[in-house]
């Protein structure tokens, strides 16, 4: 959810709404489905997902009963997307290909790392793609973020993109540490909170003079000035 989030943030700054995008996300699991949730619920379409096996293509979009459907998937432990597509009329399997062949405005890699490469990215780019997120643990190869950054299309790191999980983890152990219960709906205005900071602090180290945002290196100036700032703080150094 932090990681849609995020996503929402980058595109506001651009001028861009999140709502009415056509994204295709990769992987079928529970980082995919949470992802295929949140933009369903923000006002997207999320017309392709995809698996070992190939990619499905939703023309529509996906609704609430395709979404529950993930989770049946991805328990059935076949690691196969393609009966996603015998389930629901209108939607598209096509095998050997990635959730990339499909033209998209936003992709989020959900899958694994690497899963996005140079290849990918340049045809992702002849598409028109207007935002790349990466979910994923180190999903794009070098070659993919460099193509990215050089070509000028907003792209963001999983160590900023996906950070909400772990910020939960935290929220979760504060809670246990204080004996009390947040509802979901606080719980879901604090990573608001969360995910619109990390954002503020990758704009605010990322900006080049020509006004693009690289997020790479905003995200990793922020770390270490986190870190140098605690360090301060403690009289290390």
């Amino acid at each position: 959810f932090g990681a849609l989030y995020f996503v929402q943030h980058m595109l506001h700054l651009a001028g861009k709404k999140l709502e009415g995008a056509k994204i295709a996300i990769s992987g079928f699991g529970n980082v995919a489905w949470g992802a295929s949730k949140k933009a369903t619920e923000l006002g997207a379409k999320v017309i392709a997902i995809s698996g070992p096996d190939g990619v499905v293509t939703i023309p529509n979009g996906m609704n609430e009963e395709m979404i529950d459907y993930m989770l049946e998937l991805r328990a059935s432990n076949r690691n196969i997307v393609a009966p996603f597509a015998e389930k629901f009329a209108g939607t598209t399997f096509t095998p050997g290909k990635k959730a990339w062949s499909v033209k998209c405005d936003i992709a989020l890699p959900c899958a694994f790392q690497n899963e996005l490469n140079g290849e990918d990215a340049q045809h992702l780019i002849d598409n028109n793609v207007t935002c790349v997120g990466e979910i994923s643990n180190m999903g794009c190869t070098p070659e993919a973020i460099d193509l990215f950054i050089e070509n000028k299309i907003m792209y963001a790191p999983g160590k900023a993109v996906n950070a909400g999980g772990v910020a939960t983890s935290g929220l979760e152990m504060s809670q246990n540490a204080m004996h009390i219960s947040w509802s979901a709906a606080e719980v879901d205005e604090k990573l608001h909170a969360i995910m619109h900071g990390i954002h503020t602090q990758c704009v605010k180290y990322g900006t080049d003079p020509d006004g693009y945002i690289n997020y790479v290196k905003g995200a990793n100036i922020a770390g270490f000035m986190k870190v140098a700032h605690a360090m301060m703080g403690q009289g290390i150094i």
